[in-house]
């Protein structure tokens, strides 16, 4: 019975470690995809970037993962749609980028959008 208890939770503690793997890796490929599709162009992310669109480096403590996919797939006024540009996979990383960007505002800093 030991045998099989230690197995077990070897392989809870592996997969644990597998799955924290996958969500950096989702969040470097998500990097990825914002840096490739120049979505630098217009955001910035902790101070790094262009000043046409929202600052989005606390865009992870202010929009769920369904706000920032709406806008991603859709785009609004001002921003395009990426709906047809970017895979579903390439969508999820993406989300999986902003989400992890959850620097707290600057007091008295600029006003977002």
């Amino acid at each position: 019975m030991k045998p099989r208890l230690s197995v077990a939770l070897w392989v809870l503690a592996f997969s644990s470690l597998a799955h924290a793997v996958m969500r950096g890796n989702e969040r470097a490929r998500g990097a990825a995809v914002f840096s490739a599709n120049g979505c630098l162009h217009c955001h910035s992310i902790n101070h790094a970037g262009g000043h046409r669109g929202p600052d989005l480096s606390d865009v992870g403590r202010r929009k769920s993962k369904i706000a920032m996919r709406w806008q991603i797939v859709h785009g609004s006024r001002a921003m395009p749609a990426y709906g047809d540009v970017l895979s579903r996979g390439q969508i999820d990383d993406l989300i999986a980028y902003l989400r992890s960007c959850r620097r707290a505002p600057v007091p008295g800093g600029p006003a977002r959008n």
